[in-house]
């Protein structure tokens, strides 16, 4: 299994036996959901993952999930409100309230002054659609109308499809639990509802204040996210595809080229991709997933994903351990194919040294024959680059920066090596050898292909420029 499994920690998987189980079975990151509680929750979660690490001897990345702006409504008076069809409502303040007619409460005056006539608004992860017909200038409450029928209750999350809103990624609380994530030690952070570039920035900017270095995950939910993809790739360092709101915010229909498109560019940039959202849902409450859901995983795969997320399966399912099974036993057919319809292209001439190094490392691998690609780097870009081309040998990604160790579990095909900083004396292609020479992964005679900084006059490398082919 080449393909990287993301779970998401719940009732259903948070005692150390579990966790253990679901790492064996192939989880190479947990995913720790901040919408459902603070700081303080996790930390015996993650003392257990830490002690399951050291007893399977393999890293293991926990990915700090925060909750983001999640705007809903505010608490129904009446409880609930039957909505039919065509029915008029009124949206606005709590303390506007008025007994004209229906009333949504929703105390975010920014969304509520950015409405227009036409602009659609929908309830309960699409359960509830309406259209706003006006904006009041008597009392500035937004008049909708139903667009469905269904019913309507207190805390219920509303969004805006296609449109954009001057609320940031990171709330009061995102801010807090992320300080409280990182004092706690966790190895990655997902932001939700990004809309620009400059949420990365601000996340980035909060990362470093802390003293740590942990990667970036950008939550793609928004259209104005999509729209703003390539200045994201710039700031971010690795992308979430989450289909459940950004399901939401653009037509269903348009979600598959959405998705296809996104690890495109993606795998473009050498950034990598996780597709996440009900991938294996019906597994919640059966022992077996549906055919369309394992189609669902082996084409994410085939589309080009680093990684596979679970959320409520084995955070809330019944059979958590055996979704992890699963999905690795369809991610590692659908990498098979993968193999047999790779193609090997040479970069475009505007690509950098980088890509042109990782394209000779996979030519090279391709023509000797070579058992695995091993590259040393200190930010793990090299192993990225190498992993984006797909090659069918194992990618050994060496790296002296624990940090990067963890950041690795979310590359496809990459195994993470920690390697001693403190052997000054060695080089690192010196190291890369000396790997190949005890791994027992290698027999002798076996090939590979190093990817590797030269050292210039005892300097510091400013990179990898050296490939080169390596018999044990």
């Amino acid at each position: 299994m080449r393909t990287k499994i993301v779970a998401t920690i719940g009732p259903a998987s948070n005692t150390k036996e579990k966790l253990k189980a679901l790492a064996e079975a192939g989880v190479s990151v947990f995913r720790l959901n901040f919408s459902h509680g603070g700081a303080s929750d996790f930390v015996k979660i993650i003392n257990y993952i830490r002690e399951v690490e050291k007893e399977i001897g393999r890293p293991i990345t926990i990915m700090q999930d925060l909750s983001g702006p999640k705007i809903r409504l505010g608490v129904v008076p009446e409880g609930s409100i039957q909505v039919s069809k065509g029915m008029e409502l009124l949206l606005g303040p709590t303390d506007k309230r008025t007994d004209e007619m229906a009333y949504l409460p929703f105390d975010h005056e920014v969304i509520i002054e950015s409405l227009e006539p036409g602009d659609r608004m929908v309830l309960a992860d699409g359960g509830l659609q309406f259209i706003v017909r006006e904006r009041r200038k008597k009392d500035g409450l937004v008049l909708l109308v139903a667009d469905n029928e269904g019913i309507v209750t207190s805390r219920k999350g509303l969004a805006l499809p296609g449109k954009s809103t001057r609320v940031k990624a990171l709330t009061d609380k995102d801010k807090k639990d992320l300080e409280d994530g990182l004092k706690l030690g966790v190895d990655a952070v997902a932001i939700s509802y990004v809309q620009t570039a400059e949420d990365v920035r601000e996340a980035r900017a909060l990362i470093a204040k802390s003293g740590r270095k942990v990667p970036v995950v950008v939550k793609l939910e928004r259209q104005s996210a999509v729209d703003n993809l390539d200045e994201i790739l710039k700031e971010t360092d690795i992308v979430m595809v989450a289909r459940g709101d950004l399901g939401v915010e653009c037509p269903l229909p348009k979600l598959p080229a959405l998705q296809k498109h996104i690890i495109k560019a993606c795998n473009a940039a050498s950034k990598p991709v996780i597709v996440a959202t009900q991938m294996l849902l019906s597994m919640v409450n059966n022992p077996a997933p549906t055919r369309a859901e394992t189609t669902d995983v082996a084409n994410a795969v085939l589309d080009g994903a680093d990684c596979v997320m679970m959320s409520e399966e084995t955070a809330m399912g019944n059979f958590p351990v055996e979704t992890v099974q699963y999905m690795s036993k369809i991610t590692t057919e659908a990498e098979k194919l993968l193999e047999d319809n790779r193609t090997l292209e040479e970069p475009s001439s505007d690509k950098g040294i980088p890509e042109f190094l990782a394209y000779s490392a996979c030519l090279l691998a391709d023509k000797a024959k070579a058992k695995a690609i091993v590259s040393h780097s200190l930010s793990g870009g090299s192993a990225r680059q190498v992993s984006s081309r797909r090659p069918p040998q194992a990618i050994y990604a060496l790296t002296p920066d624990p940090s990067t160790i963890k950041a690795l579990n979310f590359v496809w095909g990459t195994t993470p090596i920690f390697v001693d900083k403190g052997q000054v004396q060695k080089t690192h292609l010196e190291r890369a050898e000396e790997f190949i020479d005890r791994s027992p992964e290698f027999e002798v005679n076996d090939c590979a292909v190093i990817t590797a900084g030269q050292l210039k006059d005892s300097s510091t490398p400013r990179g990898t420029n050296l490939v080169k082919i390596y018999w044990k």
